[in-house]
């Protein structure tokens, strides 16, 4: 067991780097038989759809079927199962009661790295209530004769074997039919099979061990565009009523305004935006009420509607309005009182779509995996296809406690597109090795893979998802890949920190090693694609507010969150809202800081050139003085040469900075993220909840520190504002002598700029700069003086 020491880590600044990996991978797997060079196998031949991990050997064994089973003696009937042995790991099919011609369809896999016996045994037993099973009989296989299958072959056919009995030494009654072969994680067996590796885990808690693919919910975005209504009559009848509606589709319930006046035909053309998700499971609920008092609103009519009426709309076109007959609220269930309220009934105007055209975002803008709208006919062909091969990870940390000691039992999850993967769990070990693989279609390369490491908390089975007493898978770290930083065909097999942020300061846990491979299609459609909107048109004509894309965002993660926690196993509410970013809108100290900074050093390339420039001026370096003296007069002499000079000099910069590309995909860098060196009080604000549950005392004294902060980023933004107004007040005789001054000056300048020739004008001005210090004067220059004293607006700011 790896002890955990955070100080040892927080003392190497190397340990939360990337490193090169050298991994055997696929290509390089030996070419003979799995096992002893016996197999089918040809030595020229590879397994070119998983040469992105590194090869596993498993022992596979088939139990298909049996018939002819001897019946008991005393119940005169049979409940077969039958174990496979091993050395010391046994696995077991379900047992069938009363049946003589069983039929299981089970696989066993045998990792060959554990292997302690080169004989397998498979028994057939019959299962008693009380005592011992009986032995019905076995079979023998020396492993040494087990042929070696590799995909695509077609998998090996089982065969029927005689039972014999225990000490083999004849045949008994009953006949099994197996398949027994060499194989590796290609195997299409794979996935489904039991694992010798999670042997400890049993009934329902062995299907969330199993590497499972999953794919998120086709997601619309629902617009109800309210017209108008009729006829609406409150239930007080002395008064009109002010009137709203509500729509509600499975728990998201958005309203209008109150009409302004009081009226019985009100008129509000609002749009109310909606989440669904395929297949279409909720109804549209609307209802009119009226504002009777500030807390009690009357509703006066309601009308539900199924979500598979509505047109599906792919660009900006306006679909059909309609009519809906509103159903009078409360009344009762006689059919005649029903008819007699249906012909004075309500009517509601509605408009109402399935946008097709939009891309639903379900996850954080800035680490989009998918950009594609919901329609398929409005898809594009893809650009590339993405391989990861999940190797492995080093040195993870213990989790949880198992027999008194730390254990941890670490699966990986990535997300990229509609596809999400999920690796097998690699019981009670700090290095576990998946070495599976996976592929994607990628349709823009400005896109971004994430991959989750956890720990799996639900190993007995049997928990509901989304219990409140369900365990929480815990989180180990993540990983973020850009793929537009991916040379192409390059397989880049590095071992990424997995970091995170705890409560008590930054901590690694441990490395996850990755082999990623993006291929691209085709050159030219790569460059046409770098030319176009990263979002689908509709997003730009039709343009969601920022208000609306948080709120959308958030009932989009909230639908794929519970619809893969449906699935089988479940795909865990807290996993899918790690891998989607679900805290990045929340206030952080920390991420404010990392943001400034971010700002600052952009800002410092600029403050870099100015320094240069003033270092030119005072003559420091005269050489470099001299040079740029007589690139100003070549300039001066030829200023058609201005632009292509400034174009060549860049041409040579990104030609010299050729040399010191990235190497590697970017990864967490704590230093940016100010993870590091972040206080213990801005940490513990960081992870309070949302409204926070710490005492007034504590609120109050972040709150104070929030306003220091505030009011720092307050006076920025203002100085900011100033210099802009009093480029504005130049012309605009806020002060009269400035703009009196600054308007004959213009004049004047005029005139001499159209008497003199533009090149004497910038040779003078030029050489004016350049100037040498001893013809300088320390005070500041007569232009900065009088840009200084121009009026802003501050005087006007309460």
């Amino acid at each position: 067991m790896h002890p955990a020491n955070p100080t040892a880590h927080s003392s190497d600044p190397d340990d939360f780097d990337l490193k090169d990996t050298n991994p055997k991978l696929g290509e390089r797997w030996p070419s003979g038989g799995a096992y002893g060079g016996r197999g089918w196998m040809n030595g020229e031949r590879y397994a070119s759809t998983f040469d992105l991990v590194e090869q596993m050997s498993y022992l596979y064994v088939r139990v298909v079927k049996a018939k002819d089973l001897p019946p008991s003696s005393i119940t005169a009937s049979c409940d077969p199962y039958v174990e496979v042995k091993l050395g010391n790991y046994k696995g077991r099919t379900r047992h069938f009661e009363k049946k003589m011609n069983p039929e299981w369809n089970q696989v066993f896999a045998f990792s060959k790295e554990r292997m302690q016996s080169l004989v397998l045994e498979v028994f057939v037993k019959d299962k008693e209530m009380v005592g011992r099973d009986d032995y019905l009989g076995r079979v023998v296989f020396d492993l040494n004769e087990v042929p070696t299958r590799v995909p695509p072959d077609s998998p090996l056919a089982p065969q029927w074997y005689r039972l014999e009995d225990r000490r083999g030494e004849g045949k008994v009654r009953g006949d099994i039919m197996l398949a027994v072969w060499m194989g590796t994680q290609a195997d299409e067996a794979f996935p489904e099979a039991w694992h010798s590796d999670a042997a400890s885990v049993y009934g329902e808690g062995a299907l969330n061990v199993r590497s499972k693919v999953y794919v998120s919910p086709k997601l619309w975005y629902l617009r109800v565009n309210v017209i108008e209504a009729q006829d609406v009559v409150s239930n007080d009848r002395g008064r009109f009523p002010e009137v709203f509606v509500k729509v509600q589709v499975g728990n998201q319930v958005l309203r209008t305004k109150i009409h302004p006046t009081k009226t019985a035909n009100p008129l509000w053309n609002e749009d109310l935006v909606f989440v669904v998700a395929e297949p279409f499971e909720e109804q549209v609920f609307l209802t009119i009420e009226d504002r009777v008092t500030p807390l009690k609103d009357d509703v006066l009519g309601k009308i539900s509607l199924p979500l598979n009426i509505f047109e599906k709309r792919l660009d900006h076109r306006p679909v059909h309005s309609r009519w809906f007959n509103l159903e009078k609220f409360g009344f009762g269930v006689l059919e005649a009182d029903r008819r007699r309220e249906l012909q004075f009934s309500s009517r509601i105007h509605l408009r109402v779509c399935l946008e097709g055209g939009y891309h639903v975002l379900d996850e954080s803008t800035m680490y989009i995996s998918d950009q594609r709208p919901t329609a398929r006919q409005l898809w594009k062909q893809p650009v590339g296809i993405l391989e990861v091969g999940i190797l492995g990870a080093q040195g993870l940390l213990p989790m949880k406690m198992k027999d008194g000691r730390g254990s941890t039992d670490a699966y990986c999850v990535a997300k990229y597109g509609q596809k999400w993967v999920r690796t097998r769990t690699i019981l009670d070990t700090f290095n576990p090795k998946w070495n599976e693989q996976y592929t994607w279609e990628v349709y823009d390369p400005c896109t971004v893979i994430t991959l989750g490491v956890f720990d799996n908390c639900n190993l007995r089975g049997g928990e509901k998802p989304n219990a409140a007493n369900a365990a929480r898978d815990s989180r180990i770290g993540k990983v973020r890949i850009r793929l537009s930083t991916l040379e192409a065909y390059r397989i880049y097999t590095h071992s990424y920190p997995l970091l995170v942020l705890h409560p008590h300061g930054l901590k690694k846990m441990g490395e996850l090693q990755l082999a990623v491979r993006f291929t691209t299609l085709s050159l030219a459609n790569m460059i046409y694609v770098y030319g176009h909107p990263l979002l689908p048109k509709m997003h730009y004509l039709h343009p969601f507010t920022v208000n609306q894309v948080d709120s959308l965002r958030y009932q989009a993660m909230n639908i794929v969150a519970v619809r893969l926690g449906r699935a089988e196993p479940p795909l865990r509410k807290e996993v899918v809202e790690y891998m989607l970013d679900v805290d990045s809108h929340m206030w952080s100290m920390r991420r404010s800081k990392a943001n400034f900074f971010r700002i600052m050093s952009l800002i410092s390339g600029l403050f870099t050139m100015n320094n240069w420039f003033v270092d030119i001026c005072q003559w420091r370096n005269p050489i470099t003085s001299v040079l740029v003296h007589i690139l100003f007069l070549i300039l001066i002499w030829y200023p058609e040469l201005i632009l292509p000079t400034l174009f060549l000099y860049m041409f040579l910069i990104g030609l010299w900075n050729y040399r010191f590309r990235p190497r590697h995909p970017s990864h967490m860098d704590t230093k940016l993220s100010w993870a590091e060196a972040v206080h213990p009080d801005e940490l513990d604000e960081e992870f309070d909840t949302f409204p926070t549950s710490k005492s007034h005392d504590i609120v109050r004294m972040r709150y104070d520190r929030l306003r220091g902060v505030a009011g720092r980023i307050q006076t920025v933004v203002g100085d900011i504002a100033t210099q802009g107004e009093r480029f504005q007040s130049l012309l605009s005789w806020r002060d009269p002598r400035a703009t009196s001054l600054f308007i004959v000056f213009c004049l004047c300048a005029a005139v001499v700029l159209y008497a003199t020739p533009f090149r004497a004008v910038a040779l003078v001005a030029g050489l004016y700069y350049l100037r040498h210090p001893r013809f300088r004067s320390k005070l500041p220059s007569v232009p900065s003086n009088f840009f200084k004293r121009l009026t802003a607006q501050t005087d006007s700011l309460l």
